[in-house]
């Protein structure tokens, strides 16, 4: 294993018996045969799981449907990004040539994926409390700020009941790019709201999660693109 991994173990605070699980969890399909996808797909579960009992611990007075909507803004690609970029992933992915050309060390949707593969890596490597605790640290104190209020509404509704109650058209929604094989594509969503000219890109691994998070990101462009005396009600 070289220097770089070595490093990561150390950033991940878990050093691997089966350093082969590792050197998988970075590797792109672009890279080769040996690439993360199935690790992927076994982190997404163990992650949903491992931050589900967390919520269950932190929340314990609300419902299912408030514990599945905290949930969802918590492992969404965003989030995941933002571990990816704390672990310096960049520097360790393993891509093609060409996907390294055009930037893929940097996307989000190829970063949140590797994070959700290491997850599966150290699941399979020390057992599910060993990636519970993985999680714990990645998320916990996102967890511990979290307001079951704060997310009371999806992005799209909450941005739709916010132009409505202006009485101002409903956004738009298009695909601009579907990348991938069927089983694992990458779906990028352009949302737009005419009444400012403002549109909004965002990329999910479903169309319904692309939109979600373009949608996120135009409330974050609304207060910031349009008159303060209608801001205000934006916001």
């Amino acid at each position: 294993m070289d220097h770089k991994l070595q490093a990561l173990q150390v950033r991940i605070g878990h050093r691997f018996s089966q350093p082969g699980l590792l050197v998988r969890a970075v590797t792109h399909r672009s890279f080769g045969a040996h690439h993360n996808e199935r690790l992927e797909f076994l982190g997404d579960a163990v992650l949903n799981l491992a931050v589900s009992e967390l919520l269950f611990e932190r929340f314990a007075d609300s419902d299912e449907g408030d514990l599945t909507r905290v949930r969802a803004h918590l492992v969404r690609e965003e989030s995941l990004h933002r571990v990816a970029l704390e672990l310096d992933l960049p520097l360790v992915l393993k891509l093609s040539e060409g996907e390294a050309r055009g930037g893929g060390a940097q996307r989000p949707s190829i970063l949140a994926d590797a994070v959700e593969a290491l997850i599966g890596a150290v699941h399979l490597d020390a057992g599910f409390d060993s990636a519970v605790a993985l999680v714990r640290r990645w998320f916990g104190e996102l967890i511990e700020r979290s307001d079951v209020q704060h997310w009371g509404k999806d992005s799209k509704t909450d941005l739709q009941e916010r132009l409505q109650a202006r009485r101002l058209p409903v956004p738009s929604y298009r695909v601009l790019a579907t990348r991938g094989q069927a089983h694992a594509q990458t779906f990028e969503v352009e949302c737009a709201v005419p009444a400012f000219g403002l549109m909004a890109v965002a990329e999910g691994r479903s169309k319904r999660a692309a939109e979600q998070e373009a949608a996120r990101r135009m409330l974050d462009l609304l207060p910031q693109a349009v008159p303060p005396q209608i801001a205000g009600n934006l916001s």
